[in-house]
């Protein structure tokens, strides 16, 4: 379903806790459509595959990870690319919502350089990622471990994809009917949880047991 209209970022609050998201046809389109796609993408809770690589990758411990301390250049980041539906107009409105407490971004460092990262909405104990970005390889799948940690040690009970591509279910990502995803965004928008984006990232060695006692 597609729908063309103006948004404030209290409307776009209201469209995620009605399960519907927005986006543009280009980077320079100045059209934004409200989409509720038949089929959603989620990554359930506890059930995020990570390869024996890229569990060796974040134990090298060569980057560095934080909370919220660059939303703007993470959405630059995945903006940067050939074809994207984040314009002028999306980039504002989610920053707003990041003002206000509710757009979180998870930074991915090397040697101060930001290489990687992933952002998006939190509601509830629901988180619907937006967007995410490499500058180097296993980045952003470094970035989607310790956001879905952060997530589940602070009582989230869904993380929505929007879509699924191969890349995320390779790391464990479901498509589900439209009807099953709204009844979980229902129970999820019940849920009291916080991102708590001021708590330091967790030790590389942290993340990857608990990943493994969950997972």
């Amino acid at each position: 379903m597609r729908m063309e209209l103006a948004l404030t970022p209290s409307i776009l609050l209201r469209a995620y806790a009605a399960g519907i998201f927005p986006m543009a046809e280009s980077s320079t389109s100045p059209e934004i459509y409200w989409v509720d796609p038949e089929v959603r993408g989620i990554l359930p809770m506890g059930g995020l595959h990570i390869s024996r690589s890229l569990r060796r990758t974040i134990l090298r411990d060569e980057v560095s990870i934080s909370f919220d301390t660059d939303f703007d250049g993470v959405m630059a980041g995945c903006a940067d690319r050939e074809e994207t539906w984040i314009n002028p107009q999306i980039r504002a409105l989610y920053g707003s919502l990041h003002d206000r407490g509710f757009a979180h971004s998870i930074e991915v460092r090397r040697e101060a350089s930001l290489v990687g990262g992933v952002y998006g909405v939190s509601l509830g104990g629901v988180f619907f990622g937006e967007s995410m970005f490499s500058r180097r390889t296993d980045a952003s799948k470094i970035a989607l471990v310790y956001l879905m940690d952060r997530l589940r040690q602070s009582g989230f009970v869904l993380l929505d994809t929007q879509f699924t591509t191969p890349h995320l279910k390779r790391l464990g990502a479901l498509d589900v009917p439209r009807a099953a995803y709204h009844q979980m965004l229902r129970d999820g928008l019940e849920v009291d949880a916080s991102f708590d984006a001021a708590s330091p990232a967790p030790s590389a060695q942290t993340v990857m047991q608990r990943s493994t006692q969950t997972s």
